[in-house]
């Protein structure tokens, strides 16, 4: 990270500029597909649902909580970064209301302020509640959401899911990261992150980008027995989720808002050494969009384990959804494994995988960030100049990132 910060300062700005200019075009065909995938997608969670409250109450064996928490929560950003906006066919919204003759009776909200305060609320689901892993409790809070938000498209229409649905928000700024970007049945493919550097960002989606990524980080420092012994939790013996509720939405709402005011204060630092304070308001929402590939290596590093463990247990679920015996995907005697975490070779590609996608997050975070300023700015010195403290940042921010992961967890 250290040494991307330097060559900032020895190569030319044509070079810079030229990197994120790559693109190569492919033409594809139409595919009229988009409205049957989320049709399928919405019976997919309907069913989902229905398991959740009919089925086995062992959430490792309930297809719900493995379908929201290992493949959808943790799969669908990463591949929105690989893919682009897949979320906008697969969502389970649009394909059912494009042919329901409803007309919007109110204009949706410009601001993102909606989203904020509902991904808020979803992280404070994930840190504290006593049991966000539960099928029936999980089933009903699934339902409600799908059943609110689809009111909310009533009201507003579809437009909704671009500025009050937090996912579908999210989703779609992960999908600028892509090298894939799809307009007019044409492909583009260009350098990892280039959309971001001309994308406009309003205060409020700047607000969903810091709560994202400081949800994120205090997931992940929430397990640490460092964590653990400031609130005086024993994680030798763990009393539950509900005697760390409390600690942890607190430990929340603090880490998110000590992010927003560190980052704002290095931006404003980094603008008030070359004399161009006024410049603060225009720059800050927009350099948070730098922000988006660290939190997609935290997601990466901190549910990369979760996931090759849970996608076994969710393929093995999907084979008998009810827990009655069946075995519709004829998978035979099938067992999870978990070995892998038993063999130093193995944990060592594990844990560098996990570093790895923290490293090169912060690295991308920093190309974007200068490539940003200079938008704004128009001076490779000056946006150079500028960054040095969000660089300084980013890089206190790594090790911060590794010191998690190579914490042991508690909890």
């Amino acid at each position: 990270v250290a040494l991307t910060v330097a060559l900032l300062f020895l190569l030319p700005p044509r070079f810079f500029a030229s990197f994120f200019s790559l693109k190569y075009l492919i033409p594809i065909p139409k595919i009229p597909l988009t409205r049957a995938i989320s049709l399928l997608s919405t019976l997919l969670l309907l069913a989902a649902i229905y398991t959740g409250i009919n089925g086995s109450r062992d959430p490792l064996s309930n297809p719900l909580p493995l379908l929201i928490w290992s493949i959808w929560w943790i799969s669908l950003p990463v591949l929105s970064a690989l893919l682009g906006n897949i979320w906008t066919v697969l969502n389970p919204w649009s394909g059912l209301f494009s042919l329901l003759p409803l007309r919007p009776r109110f204009q949706a909200p410009e601001t993102y302020l909606p989203a904020v305060l509902m991904l808020i609320l979803f992280s404070l689901f994930v840190v504290s509640d006593i049991a966000p892993d539960d099928p029936d409790r999980l089933a009903w809070i699934t339902l409600g959401y799908w059943i609110f938000t689809a009111l909310m498209i009533s009201l507003f229409g579809l437009r909704w899911l671009e500025r009050g649905e937090p996912f579908s928000i999210f989703f779609a700024q992960l999908a600028k990261l892509s090298p894939l970007s799809l307009t007019k049945r044409r492909l583009f493919v260009s350098v990892p992150g280039t959309r971001l550097i001309s994308a406009p960002s309003p205060r409020s989606l700047a607000l969903l980008l810091i709560v994202a990524l400081g949800a994120g980080s205090f997931d992940g420092l929430n397990e640490t027995f460092w964590w653990l012994a400031q609130i005086n939790i024993n994680p030798l013996e763990f009393p539950g989720r509900s005697a760390v509720a409390l600690p942890n939405a607190i430990g929340l709402i603090g880490g998110i808002l000590l992010l927003g005011l560190v980052f704002a204060s290095t931006v404003w630092i980094g603008l008030a050494l070359i004399g161009a304070s006024n410049a603060f308001q225009e720059l800050f929402p927009r350099l948070t969009l730098s922000l988006i590939p660290i939190a997609l290596g935290y997601h990466i590093a901190h549910y990369l384990t979760s996931f090759m463990v849970g996608a076994q247990y969710a393929l093995k679920a999907a084979s008998d959804p009810l827990g009655t015996g069946a075995d519709i995907l004829n998978l035979g005697q099938f067992y999870v494994t978990t070995s892998f975490f038993n063999v130093p070779e193995t944990v060592e590609t594990i844990w560098l995988t996990q570093a790895g996608a923290i490293v090169i997050g912060h690295i991308l975070a920093v190309l974007i960030a200068h490539g940003i300023a200079l938008d704004v700015l128009k001076s490779h010195k000056r946006a150079t100049l500028s960054q040095l403290p969000v660089a300084a940042f980013m890089l206190a921010y790594t090790f911060f990132g590794l010191w998690i992961l190579a914490q042991p967890t508690g909890a």
